[in-house]
């Protein structure tokens, strides 16, 4: 597909990507991959979603370690995440048809991010677990429709590279803790419910 410009297409503003990308449709990821103009918005959706899950990790006790850890966990993890995807999807699972950049990645996993702006939520004492548990789940929905779309193949190969991509991202964010003692926007949910539940 031949790359456009921004406000090609009447779903390019951010609002309306931010809602097409929250309403996982194929059609704004799609859209972003495309529009090699759109490097702002999806770097500003990760920095919304970064903020609002620093937000939602004020009533933790190190306030500023959790709140300045999961902003940089989150922006570490949007741009490992899209290389490790990139390199295993155009590598382990690409077909005939598969024809990616990394920006295309890069664009359409940093739209994905949009679910984690409701880790603001995690501010609500008893809503925050559940709203972390939703996000994580959420997220990885809206990353398999980006990889989907980036590169064009099938649910069951953008599944194979979010899933390697994942594992990646997961034992990145236990060194950052163990190292760093900083919290992780992504699994930062599923920590809060195995907490709960112990």
């Amino acid at each position: 597909m031949q790359p456009t410009p921004y406000g090609s297409s009447p779903s390019s503003s951010y609002v309306d990507r931010l809602r097409g990308a929250l309403m996982l449709e194929a059609r704004t990821y799609r859209d972003v991959e495309q529009d090699t103009n759109a490097n702002g918005q999806a770097a500003l959706t990760v920095v919304l979603a970064a903020l609002a899950a620093g937000i939602g990790a004020i009533l933790s006790r190190d306030l500023i370690q959790n709140l300045l850890g999961t902003a940089i966990s989150s922006l570490l993890q949007w741009v490992i995440f899209s290389f490790v995807a990139y390199y295993v999807g155009s590598s382990l699972f690409s077909s005939g048809d598969t024809s990616v950049t990394p920006g295309q990645v890069l664009r359409t996993i940093g739209f994905a991010q949009a679910p984690k702006i409701l880790l603001v939520l995690g501010i609500i004492p008893i809503l925050g677990w559940i709203v972390g548990l939703v996000v994580f789940f959420w997220f990885l929905a809206a990353a398999i429709v980006a990889l989907r779309e980036a590169f064009e193949f099938d649910t069951g190969r953008a599944v194979g590279t979010g899933l390697v991509a994942l594992a990646v991202i997961l034992v990145i964010d236990i060194l950052l803790a163990a190292v760093f003692g900083i919290g992780s926007a992504l699994f930062g949910g599923l920590l809060s419910v195995l907490r709960a539940g112990f």
